[in-house]
């Protein structure tokens, strides 16, 4: 492979890989809980949207609304420091409760 041909390889890779990483510059659990507290609304409902997806076949409850509502309780309350949201997320699981529990 000539030099010419390597950089024309280099440069496809880079917009390739570079537009899906911004197409897909979303929160994530390795997130910190700072970060979640500056996301906007939108990027807050796309992750408790998948959490939900990716939870409810555990317990129907952990659904969107849930993460929703417990996220921004975790989050508002107390000083996250560098937690990380998926601390977040195992904390709404085990604090979950079907209906009829106790």
């Amino acid at each position: 492979m000539g030099p010419i041909v390597l950089k024309k390889l280099t440069l496809i890779l880079f917009f390739v890989f570079g537009a899906v990483g911004i197409a897909e510059a979303r929160l994530t659990v390795t997130d910190k809980l700072s970060t979640y507290r500056r996301a906007s609304s939108q990027d807050r409902i796309d992750l408790a949207t998948r959490l939900g997806k990716s939870f409810s076949s555990l317990a129907p409850g952990l659904n969107r609304d849930y993460f929703i509502k417990c996220l921004e309780e975790t989050v508002n309350i107390g000083d996250p420091r560098d937690l990380e949201l998926d601390e977040a997320v195992r904390l709404c699981v085990a604090a979950h409760r079907a209906p009829g529990e106790e």
